[in-house]
């Protein structure tokens, strides 16, 4: 569903991502790990058009995204942010209706579809108690959870989330990411993800990419990708990984040879 080629990204003179390739498919929580300023979040400002890449492709249904107009690649792709950018005097309901931009018609008003769809965003997202509510009222984890809400009622087959658990507890991190995978393999949607927590892309990734100074080192299966050697080169740390005792999954561990200096 969604087909990223050779993508090349420059800050001016400064390459920042060097011929990525990778795949989603439809139903795939697709999750992109590598330490700070390996290129995930400028990967995924490319794939949504935010910024335009040097050379490559970004595919979806046969179509280049890249060269699409906003409105229409809209209609592929919904984001959600790394950072709350939440219109302060609106309400929640409002909020989760700009999901549905893409799709209003020539005279802006929203139709009974448009409603349905985010009346169902707020219901799965369970912030629908939260409708009438000003955004800035809410706690990190009740917005970002809005966020993923107005991504939802876009009703797009391609999901890019920059690291959604970002300042969330364990409570919301897990509801969160279970919500997404469950909305995946429900809806079909083809999921990619930047995360920095590595066990919860074990635990809620089918596949991983390892970034490395704009570099793509690996990309597989979490027990392909997550191994003491590759995660030692990338990350720069002494770690183990072991099976998680309840679900089998990688379990990476920090060694604490260090500890003693603190």
């Amino acid at each position: 569903m969604l087909n990223i080629q050779s993508l090349s990204v420059s800050y001016g003179s400064q390459p920042v991502l060097q011929e990525v390739s990778l795949s989603v498919k439809p139903g795939e929580v697709f999750a992109l790990i590598g330490p700070n300023g390996a290129g995930k979040t400028t990967l995924l400002r490319a794939i949504s058009g935010v910024i335009r890449p040097l050379a490559g492709k970004v595919q979806a249904f046969g179509k280049d995204l890249i060269q699409l107009p906003a409105t229409q690649r809209a209609r592929f792709l919904a984001v959600v942010p790394q950072a709350r950018k939440l219109p302060p005097s609106y309400t929640v309901w409002q909020t989760v209706l700009l999901g549905r931009t893409p799709h209003l018609g020539w005279l802006g008003q929203p139709s009974q579809r448009d409603l349905q769809r985010t009346q169902w965003a707020l219901e799965r997202t369970q912030t629908i108690d939260l409708a009438g509510r000003c955004v800035d009222q809410l706690s990190g984890g009740e917005q970002q959870l809005v966020l993923l809400a107005r991504a939802l009622a876009q009703d797009t087959p391609i999901l890019l989330l920059d690291e959604p658990t970002a300042h969330l507890d364990l409570h919301h991190q897990s509801n969160l990411l279970s919500l997404v995978r469950r909305l995946a393999k429900e809806q079909g949607l083809a999921v990619l993800m930047a995360l920095h927590d590595l066990n919860l892309v074990a635990l809620y990734s089918d596949q991983v990419a390892l970034l490395v100074n704009g570099h793509l080192r690996a990309s597989g299966n979490p027990g392909e990708v997550l191994t003491p050697q590759q995660l030692m080169e990338a990350y720069r740390v002494p770690l183990q990984v072991i099976a998680h005792p309840s679900y089998g999954t990688p379990l990476v561990l920090l060694n604490g040879h260090n500890r003693e200096e603190l």
